[in-house]
């Protein structure tokens, strides 16, 4: 029989990590986290095929506002307001 190793044992922390002061600390954690960011980060932004869809859904939504704004009973209805509110009494 072989000597058994026990797997699960935790290795001893260096002395150097046992006496870091707060802000060494803080700045191992900080340098970990950023590699962590990173490694984790799986999209870094549109492709120019995302950006003309985007574009073209804008200049669509666009288009029909200006013409739901520019018909008739909408028109009447802004210019309603308008009126109202310059003839209002201060």
């Amino acid at each position: 029989m072989g000597v058994r190793r026990d797997i699960r044992r935790v290795p001893k922390k260096s002395t150097t990590d046992q006496n870091l002061t707060g802000v060494e600390m803080f700045s191992k954690i900080r340098e970990v986290a950023v590699r962590l960011r990173g490694a984790c980060r799986q999209d870094t932004g549109m492709v120019t095929s995302e950006y003309a869809m985007g574009i073209i859904a804008a200049v669509a939504f666009a288009l029909v506002l200006y013409k739901v704004v520019n018909s008739g009973q909408i028109q009447a209805e802004l210019q309603a307001i308008v009126k109202r509110a310059l003839s209002a009494r201060m």
